[in-house]
């Protein structure tokens, strides 16, 4: 492990979506109470509420800022009887006509029109999964202790792509640790269905019939430049209508507006997209899961470069959609079990970190969910029999 205290530091957010209900658990039908608030916005539809941090220095800040958005929000929805709806599969729908396309205007009205774009696509039922993505970058101090002089802003897009490469490539992992979504309302099928149903999936959102596009986007990783043409390229086919539009688990993030102009001003942070919302939590979201994510790309940044062919990129791609499976029997990762494999990732972060207690202590509990995953399947196979 590294002794170099800046490699702890770094700056971390988190976007929180959730569903707006009312006292029924219906989909709220009133319009979005929050004005045109940044820190308390929209995501696809009106009754959808994203809140979004701001950009902290550690994990517990970034949770105590969501818990003051999150109480903000809540004493709001209680004074016209609604609530957070805390599960990233959605609830009950008769149709579509309760998915009202978030109503941006003015100077905002273009979101409304890609959202509009968006709806064509996909529908609009897909459009209320909801999830939590962790954004995280390293400290500029930390990076300038390993760049060896030069020009710093290319090295830092290379180290990031370096890593965006390792961390799709091992997005499984946090997925299969995290997921918490195996039950689903039917009538996300379509209208005139109904009834709570226990699927196929941990974590529908993440699973085959979730967020993907309808086609597999294949990438170029040998520059930043190479990267960034190789979506444009999707963009300027018509498959993609911007590069908001990629839904990988992984993305790298630009400074300023999330554009591909924008990455001329260089690399910002790294987003992780994966998460479920976990409705054990009274914010939707593990601390203990934030804390492993770090550690995650903490240890996968010291990995060694690789070549991310398009075989690799297309079997990420399954991996994930694999370990969002409820039943893992017979799923493999690299020729072996997937919860032994990710075992014994584990057990390398384990050695990685040696000697730090509390980063031992958050992969020991990574590790305990492993177990409890088989245990959590025979007692919910139990309950609805």
């Amino acid at each position: 492990m590294t002794d170099n205290t800046l490699y702890y530091k770094g700056s971390f957010g988190l976007e929180r979506e959730t569903l707006r209900v009312d006292s029924l658990g219906r989909l709220a039908k009133t319009p979005h109470p929050f004005g045109d608030d940044d820190s308390i916005t929209r995501d696809f539809c009106e009754n959808q509420i994203e809140l979004i941090t701001p950009v902290c220095s550690s994990i517990d800040e970034v949770m105590e800022s969501l818990r003051l958005l999150d109480l903000r929000v809540r004493e709001q929805l209680s004074k016209n009887g609604e609530q957070i709806w805390l599960y990233s599969n959605p609830p009950h729908i008769d149709s579509e006509d309760e998915i009202p396309v978030a109503d941006f205007k003015g100077e905002h009205s273009g979101k409304r029109v890609y959202r509009e774009q968006l709806e064509r696509r996909y529908g609009k039922r897909l459009m209320l999964f909801s999830g939590v993505h962790f954004n995280f970058s390293f400290d500029d101090e930390y990076l300038r202790t390993l760049s060896g002089g030069g020009d710093f802003e290319s090295f830092k897009s290379s180290f990031y792509l370096r890593l965006y490469k390792q961390l799709c490539r091992y997005s499984w992992l946090p997925l299969l640790l995290t997921a918490a979504s195996p039950y689903y309302d039917r009538s996300v099928e379509g209208d005139g269905l109904g009834g709570v149903k226990l699927g196929r999936f941990a974590s529908y959102r993440s699973g085959e019939k979730g967020y993907w596009n309808g086609f597999v986007p294949l990438l170029r990783h040998g520059s930043l430049d190479e990267f960034i043409d190789s979506i444009r390229f999707y963009v300027e086919k018509g498959v993609l209508f911007s590069a908001s539009e990629l839904y990988l688990p992984v993305r790298i993030k630009p400074k300023g507006v999330n554009s591909l102009e924008s990455f001329k001003n260089g690399v910002s942070h790294i987003e992780l997209r994966m998460f479920d919302l976990d409705p054990t939590q009274p914010l939707g979201v593990d601390k203990n899961a934030l804390e492993f994510a770090h550690l995650l790309i903490m240890y996968l940044s010291s990995l060694p470069d690789f070549e991310y062919t398009d075989d690799l990129q297309i079997l990420s791609i399954r991996n994930h959609q694999n370990a969002a499976l409820y039943d893992l029997s017979g799923i493999e990762i690299e020729g072996r079990p997937i919860l032994i494999r990710a075992r014994e990732i584990l057990d390398l972060m384990l050695d990685h970190f040696e000697g730090d207690l509390n980063a031992m202590t958050v992969i020991k509990a990574q590790k305990q969910k492993l177990t409890n995953r088989l245990c959590e399947r025979i007692k919910a196979e139990e309950i609805y029999k």
